[in-house]
Formats: C-alpha cells, sequence, structure tokens
C-alpha cells in the first residue's frame, strides 16, 4: 500500500480519490460480524486483537508482534502470547 500510495495512510485505496470514513469502515465490519453469525457487535478494533492472537498462535515472536502492532509496550502484547496454546511447542527436550 505504501508503494501503491506513497501520499496516503490508507489502510485501504480510495476508489474515488477520497479516504473512506471511520464510520464506513466500523459498518463493513458490523455487517461482516451480522452475516457471520456473530452475537455480539463487531468492530474494527477486533480485527487488532484477531492479528494479534492468529500471529501468537502461529509462534511469532513477541517482539516481532509488538513492532507489527505498533505497540510502544510490550505488556499491550503480552496478552497475545500468554493465551497461545502453542507456544511451548518449539522447545526442545532431551
Amino acid at each position: 500500500m505504501r508503494e501503491a500510495f506513497p501520499e496516503g495512510n490508507y489502510v485501504f485505496p480510495p476508489e474515488r480519490g477520497t479516504r473512506i470514513s471511520e464510520d464506513a469502515i466500523a459498518s463493513v465490519v458490523e455487517k461482516a460480524g451480522k452475516l457471520a453469525g456473530f452475537t455480539f457487535k463487531a468492530h474494527p478494533h477486533q480485527l487488532r486483537h484477531a492479528c494479534g492472537y492468529y500471529l501468537a498462535n502461529k509462534g511469532y515472536d513477541t517482539r516481532m508482534i509488538q513492532a507489527w502492532l505498533g505497540h510502544r509496550n510490550i505488556q499491550h502484547t503480552v496478552r497475545y502470547t500468554q493465551l497461545a496454546a502453542g507456544r511451548f511447542e518449539a522447545i526442545e527436550w532431551n
């Protein structure tokens, strides 16, 4: 995205030359949650948490996850790794 739109800070590229509003993105995520059958209201920030948990469950380094999510404090990242079921699978016991 940075290469395609170096002048912008957009997550999604604008089709009409204008940015997508936060409300529009929230509406899309909420509708997707309803279509998925969620019993709670989905919102965009949950995608950020899902990414953190996904990376932790895949065994990525906590510092890498911290950088990817842009956390200044490692404690904000640790919550994802604490719940990762397979976090000790890479340890080889001899």
